[in-house]
């Protein structure tokens, strides 16, 4: 996911600036589990002169490298398929089926992320349904271990790492913790966001005071702050070649994910 610049990016940009002008020695990333305890101590050193708390600091030396979510990381075929054969792959007939039912269900709430997001349900039905079939699978990985063996990995380290200092910040807060559990790339709750997004977008849907994603209340009021916040126009459509497609296509990088986001949301929403 990619997130809009607000006051964490900053800060996290701010802390980048400081990383590429040599303040502090960059960690170098690694193709295995070798260097990962080295990594770690480094890492622990820049995130602490970059002003994480001593509590994401020691939840990061307490991590441990994810082979696991390097075999995930490295097997994501789905992707590939058509977007028919993506569809029948991640049950998409049940999904509607099961988002309808929501809907009526829940109406109220739905009616009143809408008013105040502008995002009607079905996006936010196809996206619950198709990241956790609606809160039943949300993951059981350590999540901060997933993240700094991400970040370490040598794939793709400048995007997790932004992800490390976002979570390393929200155990600072106390939003995660260091035994949050999640998906194997580190994503989090009934919509699957990473630390950052939840950083930039998480909001308290239920009122009691916390950002608790395995909510479905704060899942869904994030996950449509999320896509309000990446240009989603109230009334507008969301298909293939309209404004709030793009909004979509913010949510999830894959062309045929977000097809069939949008074909499902437009199935439940009646379309």
């Amino acid at each position: 996911m990619l997130n809009r610049r607000s006051g964490t990016a900053v800060l996290l940009a701010v802390m980048f600036a400081g990383l590429a002008s040599g303040a502090v020695k960059a960690a170098p990333c690694g193709n295995n589990s070798a260097g990962f305890q080295n990594w770690k101590r480094t890492f622990a050193q820049e995130a602490q002169a970059n002003g994480i708390g001593s509590q994401g600091v020691a939840a990061l030396m307490g991590t441990n490298y994810s082979v696991g979510t390097i075999k995930a990381d490295r097997g994501q075929k789905g992707f590939k398929l058509s977007l028919q054969q993506f569809m029948a792959k991640r049950g998409s007939a049940a999904i509607v089926s099961r988002g309808r039912a929501l809907k009526k269900q829940n109406a109220k709430m739905f009616a009143a992320l809408e008013q105040r997001y502008g995002v009607p349900p079905g996006p936010l039905l196809a996206i619950w349904g198709m990241e956790t079939a609606f809160g039943n699978y949300m993951g059981n990985q350590n999540v901060l271990s997933a993240i700094a063996t991400l970040a370490y990995d040598c794939r793709r380290p400048e995007f997790f790492t932004t992800q490390l200092y976002a979570a390393l910040q929200l155990i600072d807060r106390g939003v995660l913790s260091p035994t949050t559990r999640g998906a194997m790339h580190g994503e989090v709750g009934q919509t699957q966001f990473l630390p950052r997004s939840i950083l930039n977008y998480g909001v308290d849907g239920d009122g009691d005071g916390t950002i608790n994603l395995n909510t479905r209340a704060d899942a869904l009021a994030s996950t449509a702050n999320f896509l309000r916040g990446h240009g989603w126009v109230p009334g507008a459509g969301y298909q293939p070649g309209q404004p709030n497609f793009q909004a979509i296509q913010g949510w999830n990088a894959a062309g045929v994910y977000q097809q069939a986001i949008a074909i499902m949301g437009r199935q439940i929403d009646g379309g």
